[in-house]
């Protein structure tokens, strides 16, 4: 068996994300036939002993507390950012001067202003760049798109989607800090338009194509926080939920909604699209299984199928078990490292790159000035 060339990591941040990145790095090669192998060899963080214990427990060959030294090694290849959102842009600007390869959690920044010197500076670089928007790696997903692009529901009509929590309904929940920094506008940039719509635009961006008006609303339900740094009771700067319509370039209509108010909702995320042939539907909590419906069927027989996107021929599944076996969530963290390295062996990008996963902050800062001024804006990518 060939010697597999090393792909050595850099790690920025220990939280959440940070765990799901590292998993998809140790398993990716157990799975899939690849000419790299990711080398866990640093992660970094503020807390010299938090970064320490992270290191210890996925295995990481050494930790830094100071991004700008990770960066500045000579022994990495790429920087993997899973920072709050407000630091992003930084990062990733710095490692591609730098010569790094970038990997960035989404969405890619804050806003627009933030997010399109990231792009250019991966472009001026050269440097091979992605957005972890991991939902497109669900195999029910990919097939979905596959089903689409094959012309299966021809003239799409419908695109809607949701994306519902609930977690930050008591208003005793403090804002910012380590665990917080979602509800603190200066960390964060918005609330569930850019940390749960985001993910619902950048996959009906890759199904649907481009958007090109939107009209939305949004509410912030507890108006004040205590803030976990300062200690002091502050104005909360995010949205706890949003909803918006949209009109797609395809000529097709679109309804989204978010909200982290949605009592027994932890986290529901599904999308439906309505075609002149047919339709399909997805859920994250059952994200094995693709909804189709084929309006060509024979009619005593036409109705709803359930295809359990376990076999083989599914995407992504014949490097795991046997048909009918199905994997979840964590799943598509390993995907995105297989495809990211599969396309760096063969020099292609790797979907969504900075430049795709721009137009899906254009979608999130139109929706949030639609909802500002109360009128319809147009989307305008860079």
């Amino acid at each position: 068996m060939p010697q597999l060339k090393p792909l050595n990591i850099g790690l920025v941040g220990y939280g959440f994300m940070g765990r799901t990145h590292s998993n998809g790095y140790k398993r990716v090669n157990d799975f899939f036939d690849l000419e790299y192998r990711p080398i866990l060899k640093a992660v970094c963080g503020r807390s010299e002993a938090n970064a320490k214990a992270f290191a210890e427990k996925w295995q990481y060959e050494s930790y830094e507390t100071d991004w700008k030294k990770l960066v500045a090694r000579k022994d990495i290849d790429a920087i993997d950012i899973c920072t709050p959102n407000d630091s992003h842009a930084e990062i990733a600007i710095a490692a591609a001067e730098a010569g790094k390869m970038v990997l960035c959690e989404k969405p890619l920044a804050r806003d627009m202003k933030e997010s399109l010197p990231m792009v250019l500076a991966v472009e001026k670089a050269g440097v091979k760049n992605t957005v972890w928007y991991n939902y497109r790696r669900a195999p029910a997903v990919t097939f979905a798109k596959q089903l689409i692009d094959q012309g299966k529901l021809g003239r799409i009509f419908h695109y809607r989607a949701n994306f519902l929590q609930d977690w930050t309904i008591s208003a005793d929940l403090p804002q910012g800090g380590a665990g917080l920094w979602r509800l603190d506008a200066a960390s964060a940039g918005s609330g569930v338009t850019g940390d749960l719509l985001a993910h619902c635009i950048d996959t009906a961006l890759w199904l649907n194509g481009s958007i090109t008006t939107v009209s939305a609303m949004t509410e912030t339900f507890v108006k004040e926080r205590k803030h976990t740094l300062t200690g002091k009771v502050e104005p909360v700067g995010i949205d706890d939920a949003c909803a918006f319509m949209c009109r797609f370039e395809n000529g097709s209509l679109g309804l989204f909604e978010s909200t982290r108010y949605a009592r027994g909702h932890k986290a529901l995320y599904t999308f439906e699209i309505n075609g002149e042939n047919g339709s399909l539907k997805w859920d994250l909590h059952d994200l094995h299984r693709l909804q189709y419906f084929n309006y060509g069927d024979e009619g005593p027989l036409r109705g709803w199928r359930s295809i359990h996107v376990t076999d083989s021929d599914h995407p992504y599944m014949k490097h795991w078990w046997v048909p009918g076996l199905q994997i979840g969530y964590e799943h598509t963290f390993v995907h995105q490292v297989a495809d990211f390295l599969q396309d760096l062996a063969s020099g292609k990008p790797t979907s969504p790159t900075f430049r795709e996963a721009l137009e899906t902050q254009a979608v999130c800062d139109a929706v949030l000035d639609s909802a500002e001024v109360g009128q319809w804006q147009t989307v305008v990518p860079a």
